[in-house]
C-alpha cells in the first residue's frame, strides 16, 4: 500500500510540474505547434534516463524513492497520451508537416535524452 502512495505523490508532483514548463514554454513559443508536450516528454525522458542510469545503478536512492520518482513523478510528468493527441489534433487540421515533425521529435529527443542521460551517467562514475 505503501508503495501505492509513493506513486500517487509522485505523480501529483509530476503533474504540477508538466503543468507548469508546458505552460511556461508556451507564453514564449507560438501555439501553432505543442512545444510544451515536447519540452516536459524530452525532460522527463532524461530525468527517467538519469535516475535509472545513474542514482539505482549507483545505489544512491532507496527502492522506494526510485518508485516514487520513476513511474510516479516521471510517469506523470511526461505525457505520451498529450503526445498522441496532439498529433491527431495536427493531421485533423491538416497540419501534415506538424503532425509528422512532431512525431519525428518526440521519438528523437526523448530517445537522445535518454541516451543524453546514460552518458551523463557513465561519466559521473
Amino acid at each position: 500500500m505503501y508503495n501505492y502512495l509513493l506513486i500517487a505523490v509522485g505523480a501529483a508532483l509530476g503533474g504540477v510540474f508538466r503543468f507548469w514548463i508546458s505552460g511556461s514554454v508556451h507564453r514564449f513559443l507560438p501555439a501553432n505547434f505543442p512545444y510544451g508536450t515536447l519540452t516536459v516528454n524530452v525532460l522527463g525522458s532524461f530525468a527517467l534516463g538519469f535516475v535509472i542510469f545513474f542514482l539505482d545503478a549507483k545505489k544512491v536512492i532507496t527502492p522506494e524513492l526510485k518508485i516514487l520518482l520513476t513511474i510516479g513523478f516521471c510517469g506523470g510528468f511526461t505525457t505520451f497520451s498529450a503526445f498522441a493527441f496532439e498529433t491527431v489534433n495536427l493531421l485533423k487540421e491538416t497540419e501534415l508537416l506538424f503532425a509528422f515533425l512532431n512525431i519525428f521529435l518526440n521519438i528523437i529527443l526523448t530517445l537522445g535524452a535518454v541516451y543524453l542521460s546514460y552518458i551523463a551517467a557513465r561519466s559521473f562514475a
